[in-house]
C-alpha cells in the first residue's frame, strides 16, 4: 500500500496553488531544493506523476486528478476546522448558563461578565437571579453550570468552594446620626428602625449573626427578601441594616452611607456546581473571574477605613 505523509501533501497543495517549484517554497517558507526533491520522491512513491511541465509552470496532471480532488478536500476540512475553532474562541454559537445570588449580583455580577464578554464577545451569557431553595434544581437539572451564592448548599449532588470572604457592614441613610460615627456598635442600630431579612433565611442568619454575638434578639422594623431591596429601604430612609460589603460595592452609591461595626463578622461567596459535572471552559473562566472581583471588592474595601 502506497501512503502519502501531511507533509507531502502540503507541498503538492503549495506547488498546485503557485504553480512553480519557487513559487510553493516561498509559500512555505523553505528551500526551491527541497520542493524539488520532495515532488519527485512523492511521485517514485506513488508511481505516479503528479504534475506536467508546460512553459516553466508545473500544472496538476489528468492522470492525478482524483489525488488533487482528494488533497482540496483536505483543505478544505482544515479551513472548516479553523473557522469552527475561531468562532469558539470567539464564544460564537455558544451558550453559558449559570446563576448568581441577588446579592452577589447587584454589581460583581456585571463586573464579571463585562471581562467574559471582551474575552468572548460572541457568546451568549444566560444569567439567572436564584432564591437558596431554587439552586438545587437549577443545578441537578443542569439548567445552568454553577451558581453563586452567600452560602454553601448542603446536598449529597453539589459540592460548594468558597470564592471569597468579606464582612458584614452597616448601611444607614445619608445624614443619619449614626453617619458620623467612624465605626458603629450593634448596640446602637439594635435602637433604629432596624431592616433586614427573615433570620430564617440562610443570609439572613449570615447577616443577623453580629446581634446573635452580642446578645441582641433581632426586632426588625420590616423585612426584605433580597439584599437589594434591602439597600433600596434603608436608602429611602426607612431604617438601618447589617449587610454584606459585596451587596454595596460599588463606588458611588447616593444616598447611603456604609461604616464598619464594632464586631469583625465574616461571610463567605462560595461557588456551587453538580457533583462530577464537567465545566466548560467558558465557565471556568466565568469563576474566575467572580472570584477576581470579589477578592478586589474585598481589597478596596479594606484599604478605605470609612467607605461612604
Amino acid at each position: 500500500m502506497r501512503e502519502i505523509t501531511l507533509r507531502q501533501i502540503e507541498v503538492i497543495r503549495a506547488v498546485m496553488l503557485r504553480g512553480t517549484i519557487s513559487g510553493a517554497a516561498e509559500h512555505l517558507g523553505v528551500s526551491a531544493p527541497g520542493v524539488s526533491r520532495l515532488i519527485k520522491h512523492s511521485e517514485d512513491s506513488l508511481g505516479l506523476r503528479l504534475f506536467e511541465r508546460r512553459a516553466g509552470l508545473f500544472v496538476p496532471s489528468v492522470e492525478a486528478g482524483p489525488v488533487f480532488d482528494q488533497i482540496r478536500e483536505v483543505y478544505k476540512g482544515v479551513e472548516n476546522l479553523q473557522v469552527a475553532l475561531g468562532s469558539l474562541q470567539k464564544g460564537e454559537n455558544v451558550r453559558l448558563s449559570f446563576a448568581s445570588a441577588p446579592s452577589v449580583a447587584q454589581f460583581i455580577a456585571a463586573r464579571s461578565i463585562r471581562t467574559m464578554r471582551a474575552r468572548y464577545p460572541d457568546l451568549y451569557i444566560d444569567l439567572n437571579i436564584l432564591k437558596i431553595e431554587e439552586t438545587i434544581d437549577y443545578l441537578l437539572l443542569e439548567r445552568g453550570e454553577f451558581v453563586i451564592m452567600s452560602s454553601p448548599i448542603h446536598n449529597p449532588g453539589i459540592e460548594s468552594k468558597a470564592l471569597a470572604h468579606g464582612k458584614i457592614v452597616a448601611i444607614l441613610p445619608e445624614g443619619h446620626r449614626l453617619a458620623a460615627q467612624d465605626v458603629i456598635s450593634v448596640h446602637d442600630l439594635a435602637k433604629e428602625p432596624l431592616i433586614g431579612v427573615a433570620p430564617s433565611d440562610p443570609y439572613g442568619a449570615a447577616v443577623a449573626q453580629p446581634f446573635r454575638n452580642a446578645g441582641i434578639e433581632v426586632q426588625h422594623s420590616m423585612r426584605g427578601r433580597f439584599a437589594q431591596t434591602v439597600v433600596s429601604l434603608v436608602r429611602h430612609g426607612l431604617g438601618v441594616a447589617l449587610i454584606d460589603e459585596f451587596s454595596v460595592a460599588e463606588v458611588y452609591m447616593p444616598g447611603l452611607v456604609r461604616r464598619p461595626i464594632t464586631q469583625d463578622v465574616p461571610i463567605s461567596i462560595y461557588v456551587v456546581s453538580k457533583k462530577g459535572r464537567s465545566l466548560s471552559n467558558f465557565a471556568e473562566f466565568g469563576i474566575r473571574q467572580f472570584r477576581k472581583e470579589l477578592n478586589e471588592a474585598h481589597k478596596h474595601w479594606a484599604a478605605i477605613p470609612n467607605p461612604t
